[in-house]
């Protein structure tokens, strides 16, 4: 699996970024958030139960990634038309703010390292700066949702370009570490 310091790969996949008839669909790649910061997770697959409450909790902090001028993309296996139909039938993803990518050849998820034995995607995230350098990877079992509050923590921790302790949350006081080799 690609992790901190790897590039993350180059990609050109189609997403449902909308239920609007005529604007259903777009092209997304590697360039489309070129010099932004970028929160990728992968999903095993659609119609299924952990997912649905990941993709939601994302969606309903998209605002406060956008204010990190951090775009959040996601995708697993399933196609685009499967996305729209998911999207369509799922209450908590029909508003959904962000891109849902189709990896139906599963290149992404094979060169990032995360497809399982199963052929699915693992339940994976990334955090990748705007020299597109994963600075965060993380896997959980497909049984085990994640945070995305702790993503955004985590995000928040990466744009302040200093030393931060174990549970820092934004606004709080970074390590100075002149003051504590001077045991202040």
């Amino acid at each position: 699996m690609l992790t901190v310091g790897d590039k993350f790969p180059e990609f050109d996949l189609t997403a449902c970024v909308s239920l609007e008839k005529g604007n259903e669909f777009q092209q997304i790649n590697h360039k489309t958030y070129e010099g932004q910061w970028k929160v990728i997770f992968a999903w095993p697959k659609d119609f299924t139960f952990v997912c649905p409450t990941e993709i939601a909790a994302f969606g309903k902090l998209n605002d406060e990634f956008a204010d990190r001028d951090a775009q959040v993309l996601g995708f697993s296996g399933d196609s685009e038309f499967v996305h729209h139909a998911w999207r369509k039938d799922h209450d908590d993803l029909r508003d959904l703010p962000f891109p849902m990518m189709a990896d139906s050849k599963h290149e992404l998820m094979r060169d990032l390292g995360i497809e399982g034995e199963d052929g699915f995607a693992k339940r994976a995230v990334f955090i990748v700066d705007q020299n597109n350098e994963i600075q965060f990877s993380m896997v959980t079992a497909g049984s085990v949702g994640r945070n995305p509050k702790e993503v955004l923590r985590v995000l928040d921790a990466l744009q302040t370009d200093e030393l931060c302790p174990c549970n820092w949350t934004k606004g709080e006081t970074t390590l100075d570490p002149v003051a504590l080799l001077a045991g202040e």
